[in-house]
């Protein structure tokens, strides 16, 4: 599970890949979010280090959907072929949530439930990006 914050309560950044904004609504009309708070923003490479080295890739393609039924959609993406991250849980891209739920929970999901794979992957645009804190 992902970790929100170090002790003191900061939440200490992330490096990943921001979604292209240019593309970010045809991708929601392509894409319907479930839920009333649409997220639809990015996909983590690793949580908890936003002073680490920025990916170099520059897309992806969203392979399927996951959705607890319960207010947390995400979407799975593959980089560089791979679903996998390295610290072994789902690239993915937080579509929708209820508003009792939590970004976070998106791996939960996937870890507990799985993904429904698409037929055909949605190239996305992406942007390496260091999140701060």
């Amino acid at each position: 599970m992902a970790n929100d914050g170090d002790r003191a309560g900061r939440n200490p950044g992330f490096v990943g890949w921001a979604l292209d904004r240019n593309q970010r609504e045809a991708l929601l009309k392509r894409l319907p979010p479930r839920y009333a708070e649409v997220i639809a923003d990015h996909v983590t490479l690793k949580f908890g280090d936003s002073e680490g080295l920025v990916p170099t890739d520059t897309w992806g393609d969203i392979v399927g959907e996951a959705d607890d039924g319960a207010g947390v959609q995400a979407m799975v993406v593959a980089i560089r072929g791979t679903t996998e991250r390295p610290d072994g849980s789902t690239y993915h891209i937080t579509w929708s949530l209820a508003p009792d739920r939590q970004a976070k929970e998106s791996n939960d999901v996937i870890a507990a439930r799985g993904w429904r794979a698409f037929p055909e992957p949605v190239r996305v645009t992406l942007r390496p990006k260091a999140f701060r804190g």
